[in-house]
């Protein structure tokens, strides 16, 4: 807990939106942050005899809520947005690898600020990256993502990828993008040694992170996971997004996507896996029996003609599920308020249609959701005192929102709504929908140059 003396922000005057266990919310309330953490939510003003008040912010108009926390995303993605626009998964993987097995440090530390960038200033308060490909001898890809992240000031899991599966396997990356089994599995533990931190207000996790069934092997994935609970830390990796990725699976392994899982040591309450679109009831039951996480990306699987996948059912199941941008090659706005109301509408379109989701279960999902399925639920994703200082203001009182009374009504099934502050551990990281730690034009500037470099030594073959 913050200590009597730390400094505090007071914030008054708004609605709340605590997303605790009982989901409660004030009409008008108060939210204090001592240090790094919440001292006290409630109703009403502030108490009036507070010490060591170092800033108090009227948040008349606005809706309070936890930081979101998006559970997937490629971050190197960003400087390949807008290609193979009209690709089914397997095709789109086929036509983009070929560029991104040339991406280097430099690259990725543009598109880590890119895709970080757009995602803090749009109400995300902790990140995760998905980063598997890692071209020989480009650079310290790993230390280059998390170091935009701690730049950028916001909470990270750096999910350390891999790939030994290539295309004289049978798998979909080309040869020479590929590690293998000894190199992948070293260099994740050396990443997991040297940036992972285990304390309650870490800023930088690491998780063990094979890419797919598709290109990585059995032995990959038993090894990674076997590493991973050595080492202590969480495990990630795609699944059942698919009916290609089915098939694959019963082709190669002679069982569907879950089962094949099961059998190398992929699921249980430290796994979270993204997507989760192609899954029968036997494949819910097990996820909720073992308590395996769902990343839940319905832009991405939208863009991709993936699929619906069935969040409903997984969540009365019990299956924890968090919201991902997933890749800006594959969901081009790479923001995750988008999710909140995605989530929301495309789930209306399945079997469960006006009764899938609510707007509190789509805040829900963005917030302690996702921070159930990193495994930080009990430090992040909901507005309690003791909690780490995680928070946004949504400005709701503009023509977009003004005329629509409820205010979690107005954030999901609104226009995206302008972030007037966002706190990360207590620090504000965005002040009335800019970046308050680098500079977005020099970001944008950045990030286009290295596009087109990519764009070129792509084109040289």
């Amino acid at each position: 807990m913050a200590s009597s003396a730390a400094q505090r922000i007071v914030i008054e005057n708004c609605a709340i939106a605590t997303v605790d266990a009982d989901d409660t919310e004030y009409a008008s309330g108060h939210v204090v942050i001592a240090g790094n953490r919440i001292e006290s939510v409630g109703a009403g003003r502030a108490p009036a005899d507070l010490e060591n008040v170092v800033r108090r912010i009227d948040a008349s108009g606005h809706l309070a809520t936890p930081g979101l926390v998006n559970t997937h995303h490629h971050f190197y993605q960003w400087i390949t947005r807008g290609l193979a626009t009209d690709h089914n998964l397997f095709n789109w993987l086929v036509a983009l690898y070929p560029t991104w097995a040339r991406i280097d440090e430099q690259m990725c530390y543009a598109a880590a600020q890119g895709s970080l960038g757009m995602m803090a200033r749009g109400g995300v308060t902790t990140a995760m990256d998905h980063h598997y490909v890692y071209p020989h001898g480009t650079g310290d890809l790993s230390g280059a993502i998390i170091r935009a992240a701690s730049e950028m000031g916001v909470r990270f899991t750096l999910a350390r990828g891999s790939m030994d599966r290539s295309e004289k396997d049978g798998g979909l990356p080309p040869d020479f993008a590929v590690e293998t089994l000894q190199g992948a599995l070293a260099a994740t533990e050396e990443t997991v040694r040297k940036h992972h931190d285990a304390s309650f207000d870490a800023m930088t996790q690491v998780a063990v992170a094979p890419c797919s069934p598709f290109s990585v092997s059995t032995e990959l994935l038993r090894q990674g996971a076997e590493l991973a609970r050595g080492l202590g830390v969480r495990l990630h990796t795609h699944g059942s997004e698919t009916v290609e990725e089915e098939k694959f699976c019963h082709e190669l392994f002679g069982m569907g996507p879950t089962d094949y899982f099961e059998s190398t040591g992929w699921l249980g309450e430290d796994v979270w896996m993204a997507h989760c679109v192609h899954m029968t009831d036997s494949d819910i039951e097990a996820f909720a029996r073992t308590r395996t996480g769902v990343a839940h990306c319905p832009s991405s699987n939208a863009r991709l003609a993936a699929g619906i996948a069935r969040v409903p059912d997984m969540l009365k199941a019990g299956v924890p599920v968090g919201l991902g941008v997933d890749g800006t090659a594959s969901n081009e706005s790479g923001e995750l308020h988008t999710e909140l109301r995605n989530a929301l509408l495309i789930n209306r379109l399945g079997p469960h249609r006006e009764a899938a989701l609510t707007a509190r279960q789509a805040l829900r999902l963005g917030t302690y959701g996702g921070a159930q399925v990193l495994g930080r639920a009990e430090q992040i994703g909901s507005l309690e005192p003791g909690k780490l200082a995680d928070l946004v203001l949504w400005k709701l009182d503009t023509l977009a929102h003004a005329s629509i009374a409820d205010p979690v009504t107005a954030l999901v099934f609104g226009a995206a709504a302008p972030v007037t502050a966002s706190f990360v551990n207590g620090r504000q990281i965005v002040e009335d929908n800019r970046l308050l730690t680098l500079d977005e034009d020099a970001i944008a500037r950045s990030t286009r140059e290295e596009a087109q470099r990519l764009a070129r030594i792509a084109a040289q073959g």
